[in-house]
């Protein structure tokens, strides 16, 4: 029986390819043709698609970071750092988007003032330069307000977790919205009565429970209308009176336990009286509220979601409370 590799020509087998160089070249540089060659993958056709061939809502890059200029409400420029999310859709047969697209468009916008009406200019952007139905884009930043003490007329600077999102829809309809964070002081009432009660019945000192709680405001800006960050937390303090403290002595620690005392709260009275502020503005359309009280009597939370109603708007469907934890 003959050696089944004896037939074997060694000359005729294909040559082993060259070992790729272990090694940057700092000095290579890139021409225009080189460019061309490089593979796309996210051009393919649609026999590359992995899995369904069907669209995709959301596909983009969240959380790329930048210092951005935004207008106070006194027309100051004061410059932030931003966390970006800028997501498009996909159609079926659509291997993928070119996701540098969505950080290099935002960055063309990068010099300019930042408010709600430069979102629309940039998601239009992204539709031409992606080739997508609809767009979204949200900017996230710690907005500082100057705050003055209760009592001791000392000063610090608050911050304000806030959001700017715009959406555009494949009719090109802009809807733009602001989300502000307000982190309040909420007594119990019933802990407070309780209390009461067992000094008048009992002669027992006792101390009501309270907590830090949060409010995040979402809210949707008629067209043509305005209103400044500092507004905003005008209405949410104009509510609940019971903001967190940055500058605080004695005589401001007293005047926070008596306006506690004066204030006394349900996570459910802190959605009403927000609402109530914020409906009675007409700059307003539509806006949803979700609060969250920290409890320290129980080991979980209490919390409350309300929304203006409009048809067609917000819907009240928050689940998002690990947020608002502060």
């Amino acid at each position: 029986m003959s050696d089944s590799f004896s037939s074997i020509n060694p000359q005729s087998a294909a040559p082993k390819p060259a070992k790729p160089q272990v090694h940057y070249d700092q000095n290579f540089k890139v021409t225009s043709e080189y460019r061309e060659s490089l593979p796309d993958m996210q051009n393919a056709d649609s026999a590359n698609i992995h899995g369904a061939n069907v669209p995709i809502m959301q596909v983009g890059i969240n959380n790329f970071r930048l210092p951005l200029s935004f207008l106070t409400g006194d027309q100051r420029q004061i410059t932030l750092e931003t966390s970006v999310t800028g997501t498009v859709s996909l159609a079926a047969d659509a291997k993928g988007i070119n996701m540098s697209r969505i950080m290099r468009v935002f960055y063309d916008f990068k010099d300019r003032v930042f408010d709600l009406e430069l979102l629309e200019e940039i998601l239009l952007r992204y539709k031409q330069e992606i080739g997508s139905s609809r767009a979204r884009l949200k900017l996230n930043f710690n907005y500082p307000i100057l705050k003055p003490s209760l009592r001791s007329n000392l000063e610090g600077w608050q911050y304000y977790q806030v959001a700017f999102e715009g959406f555009l829809d494949d009719l090109n309809r802009f809807r733009k919205v602001i989300h502000f964070d307000f982190v309040y002081s909420s007594a119990c009432p019933c802990s407070s009565e309780l209390s009461e009660h067992a000094r008048e019945a009992r002669n027992i000192y006792g101390i009501p429970h309270s907590q830090r709680s949060k409010a995040r405001v979402s809210l949707e800006v008629r067209q043509g209308e305005l209103i400044s960050l500092e507004e905003v937390q005008q209405l949410c303090l104009a509510a609940l009176k019971t903001e967190t403290q940055v500058m605080v002595k004695r005589e401001d620690e007293q005047a926070f336990a008596e306006m506690n005392g004066a204030f006394v709260k349900f996570v459910e009275d802190a959605a009403r009286l927000l609402y109530e502020q914020f409906d009675a503005d007409r700059r307003i359309r539509d806006f949803q509220i979700a609060c969250a009280h920290l409890e320290s009597l129980h080991s979980h939370d209490a919390v409350a979601v309300i929304n203006k109603g409009r048809e067609g708007g917000f819907d009240a469907d928050f689940s998002h409370f690990k947020d608002l934890v502060c």
